[in-house]
Protein backbone atom coordinates (compact mmCIF):
# COMPACT_ATOMS: atom_id res chain seq x y z
CA UNK A 1 0.00 0.00 0.00
CA UNK A 2 1.10 3.07 -1.00
CA UNK A 3 0.21 6.46 0.58
CA UNK A 4 -0.25 8.63 3.48
CA UNK A 5 -2.01 8.66 6.85
CA UNK A 6 -3.41 11.90 8.36
CA UNK A 7 -2.84 10.93 12.04
CA UNK A 8 -3.57 13.20 14.44
CA UNK A 9 -0.74 12.40 17.13
CA UNK A 10 -2.18 11.80 20.82
CA UNK A 11 -0.26 14.15 23.89
CA UNK A 12 2.39 12.13 25.73
CA UNK A 13 3.74 9.71 22.62
CA UNK A 14 6.66 10.18 20.89
CA UNK A 15 6.26 10.39 16.76
CA UNK A 16 8.14 7.08 16.80
CA UNK A 17 5.62 5.29 18.32
CA UNK A 18 3.40 6.59 16.04
CA UNK A 19 5.33 5.15 12.83
CA UNK A 20 5.89 1.52 15.14
CA UNK A 21 2.38 1.43 15.80
CA UNK A 22 1.25 1.70 12.06
CA UNK A 23 4.41 -0.71 11.23
CA UNK A 24 2.43 -3.23 13.22
CA UNK A 25 -1.01 -2.63 12.14
CA UNK A 26 -0.02 -2.96 8.27
CA UNK A 27 2.21 -5.10 7.89
CA UNK A 28 4.09 -2.45 5.75
CA UNK A 29 8.28 -2.39 6.34
CA UNK A 30 9.28 0.58 5.27
CA UNK A 31 6.79 3.67 6.96
CA UNK A 32 8.03 6.80 7.89
CA UNK A 33 6.80 9.81 9.28
CA UNK A 34 7.08 13.87 8.05
CA UNK A 35 7.79 16.63 10.25
CA UNK A 36 8.18 15.03 13.99
CA UNK A 37 6.28 16.25 16.87
CA UNK A 38 7.65 16.36 20.43
CA UNK A 39 5.72 14.09 23.33
CA UNK A 40 3.95 16.89 24.58
CA UNK A 41 2.88 18.20 21.06
CA UNK A 42 -0.32 16.69 19.41
CA UNK A 43 -2.30 16.85 15.91
CA UNK A 44 -0.94 16.16 11.87
CA UNK A 45 1.22 13.76 11.57
CA UNK A 46 1.95 12.32 8.00
CA UNK A 47 2.91 9.11 8.33
CA UNK A 48 4.02 7.41 4.22
CA UNK A 49 3.75 3.94 3.71
CA UNK A 50 6.03 2.02 1.50
CA UNK A 51 6.96 3.99 -1.57
CA UNK A 52 5.43 7.45 0.16
CA UNK A 53 8.49 7.37 2.04
CA UNK A 54 10.17 9.03 -0.65
CA UNK A 55 8.40 11.48 -0.81
CA UNK A 56 8.96 13.22 2.87
CA UNK A 57 11.97 15.67 1.18
CA UNK A 58 8.65 16.96 -0.66
CA UNK A 59 6.75 17.52 2.31
CA UNK A 60 9.26 18.70 4.83
CA UNK A 61 9.59 22.17 3.28
CA UNK A 62 5.73 22.73 3.21
CA UNK A 63 4.18 25.03 5.41
CA UNK A 64 2.75 24.56 8.91
CA UNK A 65 0.44 25.85 11.19
CA UNK A 66 0.11 25.48 14.88
CA UNK A 67 -1.79 26.43 17.88
CA UNK A 68 0.64 27.09 21.13
CA UNK A 69 -0.31 28.00 24.23
CA UNK A 70 2.55 30.11 26.26
CA UNK A 71 2.96 30.29 30.38
CA UNK A 72 4.81 33.64 30.93
CA UNK A 73 6.66 33.97 33.79
CA UNK A 74 8.42 30.53 33.27
CA UNK A 75 11.56 29.60 31.98
CA UNK A 76 12.14 25.50 31.16
CA UNK A 77 15.51 24.04 30.47
CA UNK A 78 13.36 22.60 27.13
CA UNK A 79 11.43 25.49 26.59
CA UNK A 80 8.20 23.89 27.44
CA UNK A 81 6.34 22.11 30.29
CA UNK A 82 8.38 18.85 29.84
CA UNK A 83 11.37 20.64 31.41
CA UNK A 84 13.02 21.91 34.15
CA UNK A 85 11.97 25.37 35.61
CA UNK A 86 15.09 27.13 35.66
CA UNK A 87 13.39 30.79 36.69
CA UNK A 88 10.42 32.12 37.64
CA UNK A 89 9.24 35.44 37.16
CA UNK A 90 6.14 37.71 38.26
CA UNK A 91 4.38 38.65 34.61
CA UNK A 92 1.85 40.36 35.93
CA UNK A 93 2.84 43.91 34.70
CA UNK A 94 2.77 42.96 31.23
CA UNK A 95 -0.45 43.15 29.37
CA UNK A 96 -1.91 43.01 26.27
CA UNK A 97 -0.48 45.55 24.20
CA UNK A 98 3.01 44.57 25.11
CA UNK A 99 2.54 41.24 24.13
CA UNK A 100 1.33 41.70 20.67
CA UNK A 101 4.11 44.53 20.36
CA UNK A 102 6.60 41.58 20.67
CA UNK A 103 4.91 39.18 19.02
CA UNK A 104 5.49 41.74 15.78
CA UNK A 105 9.25 41.25 16.03
CA UNK A 106 8.92 37.53 14.57
CA UNK A 107 6.94 37.96 11.78
CA UNK A 108 8.80 37.34 8.42
CA UNK A 109 12.01 36.27 8.24
CA UNK A 110 14.04 35.88 11.64
CA UNK A 111 17.52 34.11 13.10
CA UNK A 112 16.37 31.44 15.60
CA UNK A 113 18.78 29.30 17.76
CA UNK A 114 17.78 25.76 17.87
CA UNK A 115 16.85 24.74 21.74
CA UNK A 116 19.59 22.32 23.11
CA UNK A 117 16.75 19.32 23.43
CA UNK A 118 16.27 19.13 19.81
CA UNK A 119 17.71 16.60 17.00
CA UNK A 120 20.50 18.54 16.12
CA UNK A 121 23.29 16.80 15.96
CA UNK A 122 26.83 18.38 16.67
CA UNK A 123 30.01 16.05 16.20
CA UNK A 124 27.55 13.38 15.59
CA UNK A 125 25.49 13.20 19.25
CA UNK A 126 22.26 14.47 18.98
CA UNK A 127 21.82 18.24 21.47
CA UNK A 128 19.39 16.52 23.56
CA UNK A 129 22.20 13.97 24.48
CA UNK A 130 24.62 16.23 25.22
CA UNK A 131 21.56 17.96 27.15
CA UNK A 132 21.14 15.46 29.49
CA UNK A 133 24.09 14.50 30.04
CA UNK A 134 24.73 18.57 31.75
CA UNK A 135 26.63 19.58 28.50
CA UNK A 136 25.95 22.59 26.54
CA UNK A 137 27.55 23.77 23.75
CA UNK A 138 27.03 27.15 21.83
CA UNK A 139 24.24 26.99 18.63
CA UNK A 140 24.49 29.16 16.04
CA UNK A 141 21.24 30.48 14.67
CA UNK A 142 19.63 30.00 11.56
CA UNK A 143 16.69 31.75 9.74
CA UNK A 144 13.47 30.69 9.17
CA UNK A 145 10.41 31.98 7.89
CA UNK A 146 6.88 33.08 10.36
CA UNK A 147 4.19 33.77 7.40
CA UNK A 148 2.01 34.76 10.14
CA UNK A 149 1.83 35.25 13.81
CA UNK A 150 -1.72 36.14 15.62
CA UNK A 151 -2.06 36.20 18.91
CA UNK A 152 -6.47 34.56 19.46
CA UNK A 153 -6.20 34.57 23.23
CA UNK A 154 -4.56 36.61 26.35
CA UNK A 155 -5.66 35.40 29.81
CA UNK A 156 -2.65 36.38 32.01
CA UNK A 157 0.00 34.64 32.71
CA UNK A 158 -1.23 32.63 29.04
CA UNK A 159 -0.84 33.62 25.73
CA UNK A 160 -2.47 31.65 23.11
CA UNK A 161 -1.29 32.33 19.58
CA UNK A 162 -1.34 30.81 15.99
CA UNK A 163 1.54 30.51 13.81
CA UNK A 164 1.84 29.22 10.27
CA UNK A 165 5.54 28.97 9.57
CA UNK A 166 8.22 27.14 7.02
CA UNK A 167 10.72 24.61 7.47
CA UNK A 168 12.62 24.08 10.34
CA UNK A 169 10.96 26.84 12.97
CA UNK A 170 10.85 25.75 16.26
CA UNK A 171 7.63 26.64 18.46
CA UNK A 172 9.37 26.03 21.57
CA UNK A 173 12.12 28.62 20.52
CA UNK A 174 9.24 31.00 20.08
CA UNK A 175 8.18 31.20 23.08
CA UNK A 176 11.61 31.18 24.92
CA UNK A 177 12.13 34.24 22.75
CA UNK A 178 8.39 35.57 23.41
CA UNK A 179 9.59 35.64 27.03
CA UNK A 180 12.83 37.09 27.00
CA UNK A 181 11.92 39.91 24.96
CA UNK A 182 8.92 40.74 27.32
CA UNK A 183 11.84 40.18 30.24
CA UNK A 184 9.53 37.74 32.03
CA UNK A 185 10.85 34.13 30.45
CA UNK A 186 8.48 32.20 28.95
CA UNK A 187 8.02 28.55 28.20
CA UNK A 188 5.35 26.30 25.58
CA UNK A 189 2.74 24.76 27.60
CA UNK A 190 0.90 23.17 25.16
CA UNK A 191 0.94 22.77 20.90
CA UNK A 192 -1.53 21.92 18.17
CA UNK A 193 -0.16 21.13 14.81
CA UNK A 194 -3.66 22.47 12.76
CA UNK A 195 -2.03 22.53 9.01
CA UNK A 196 0.80 20.28 7.18
CA UNK A 197 0.90 21.11 3.37
CA UNK A 198 -2.45 19.06 2.14
CA UNK A 199 -3.22 18.08 5.62
CA UNK A 200 -5.63 19.16 8.36
CA UNK A 201 -6.18 18.27 11.29
CA UNK A 202 -10.58 18.37 10.34
CA UNK A 203 -9.26 15.00 8.54
CA UNK A 204 -6.75 13.30 11.09
CA UNK A 205 -7.59 10.04 11.89
CA UNK A 206 -7.37 9.41 15.83
CA UNK A 207 -4.79 6.13 16.41
CA UNK A 208 -8.33 4.23 18.30
CA UNK A 209 -10.02 4.96 15.19
CA UNK A 210 -7.21 3.61 13.02
CA UNK A 211 -6.57 0.32 14.94
CA UNK A 212 -10.50 0.03 14.79
CA UNK A 213 -10.28 0.54 11.08
CA UNK A 214 -7.48 -2.14 10.83
CA UNK A 215 -9.61 -4.58 12.98
CA UNK A 216 -12.22 -4.12 10.52
CA UNK A 217 -9.99 -4.64 7.30
CA UNK A 218 -11.11 -1.01 6.11
CA UNK A 219 -7.84 1.08 6.67
CA UNK A 220 -7.22 2.11 3.58
CA UNK A 221 -10.12 4.80 3.56
CA UNK A 222 -7.75 6.65 5.56
CA UNK A 223 -4.56 6.13 2.87
CA UNK A 224 -4.43 9.39 0.66
CA UNK A 225 -2.72 8.79 -2.61
CA UNK A 226 1.07 10.10 -2.10
CA UNK A 227 0.99 12.42 -5.37
CA UNK A 228 -1.53 14.50 -3.00
CA UNK A 229 1.93 16.16 -1.47
CA UNK A 230 2.90 17.20 -5.31
CA UNK A 231 -0.62 18.67 -5.97
CA UNK A 232 0.89 21.90 -7.01
CA UNK A 233 3.14 20.93 -9.61
CA UNK A 234 2.13 20.40 -13.34
CA UNK A 235 1.46 16.92 -14.50
CA UNK A 236 1.71 15.45 -17.74
CA UNK A 237 0.39 11.76 -18.84
CA UNK A 238 2.55 9.66 -21.16
CA UNK A 239 2.50 7.08 -24.07
CA UNK A 240 4.20 4.16 -22.73
CA UNK A 241 7.62 4.51 -25.13
CA UNK A 242 7.81 7.31 -22.91
CA UNK A 243 6.69 5.69 -19.60
CA UNK A 244 9.48 2.85 -20.88
CA UNK A 245 12.29 5.43 -21.11
CA UNK A 246 11.13 7.12 -17.89
CA UNK A 247 11.45 3.49 -16.26
CA UNK A 248 14.44 3.23 -17.89
CA UNK A 249 16.13 6.42 -16.40
CA UNK A 250 16.29 7.94 -19.99
CA UNK A 251 16.07 11.90 -19.84
CA UNK A 252 12.43 12.21 -22.05
CA UNK A 253 11.10 15.42 -23.88
CA UNK A 254 7.95 16.88 -22.69
CA UNK A 255 5.81 19.50 -23.79
CA UNK A 256 5.98 21.65 -21.11
CA UNK A 257 7.37 24.86 -19.90
CA UNK A 258 9.82 24.77 -17.39
CA UNK A 259 12.65 27.34 -15.71
CA UNK A 260 15.78 25.46 -14.49
CA UNK A 261 15.45 23.06 -11.95
CA UNK A 262 11.22 22.76 -12.27
CA UNK A 263 9.53 19.42 -11.52
CA UNK A 264 6.90 18.06 -12.64
CA UNK A 265 4.42 14.74 -11.88
CA UNK A 266 4.35 11.96 -14.84
CA UNK A 267 1.24 9.65 -15.25
CA UNK A 268 0.86 6.52 -17.70
CA UNK A 269 -2.40 6.89 -19.57
CA UNK A 270 -4.12 3.97 -17.13
CA UNK A 271 -3.60 6.32 -14.30
CA UNK A 272 -0.45 5.30 -12.84
CA UNK A 273 1.76 7.89 -10.90
CA UNK A 274 4.86 6.89 -12.55
CA UNK A 275 7.24 9.32 -11.13
CA UNK A 276 8.86 12.84 -10.20
CA UNK A 277 10.82 14.56 -13.11
CA UNK A 278 13.21 17.00 -13.36
CA UNK A 279 13.89 19.85 -15.80
CA UNK A 280 17.41 19.83 -17.07
CA UNK A 281 17.93 23.29 -19.15
CA UNK A 282 21.20 21.78 -20.57
CA UNK A 283 19.44 19.53 -23.22
CA UNK A 284 15.94 20.33 -22.52
CA UNK A 285 14.65 17.26 -21.58
CA UNK A 286 13.10 16.06 -18.04
CA UNK A 287 15.06 13.78 -16.26
CA UNK A 288 13.37 11.00 -13.93
CA UNK A 289 14.26 11.79 -10.29
CA UNK A 290 12.33 9.13 -9.04
CA UNK A 291 10.23 6.39 -10.53
CA UNK A 292 7.34 4.88 -8.85
CA UNK A 293 6.66 0.91 -9.46
CA UNK A 294 2.54 0.55 -10.20
CA UNK A 295 1.76 3.49 -7.98
CA UNK A 296 -2.32 3.96 -8.42
CA UNK A 297 -3.50 7.81 -8.29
Amino acid sequence: MDGILNINKPEGITSYRVVSLVKRLSGERRVGHAGTLDPMATGVLPVCLDQATRIVEFLAGAAKTYRAGIELGVTTDTYDASGKVVHRENPAGIGREQVETALASFRGVIQQTPPMYSAIKHQGKKLYQLARAGITIERKSRPTTIHRLDMVDFQMPNVTVEVECGKGTYIRSLAHDLGQILGCGASLKSLVRQHYGPFDIEDAVRLPQLEDAFRHGCWEHFVHPMDLVLSTWPATVVDEATAQSIRNGAPVALPLESSGGGRCRAYTADGHFLGILRFEPENERWHPEKVFQNSRT
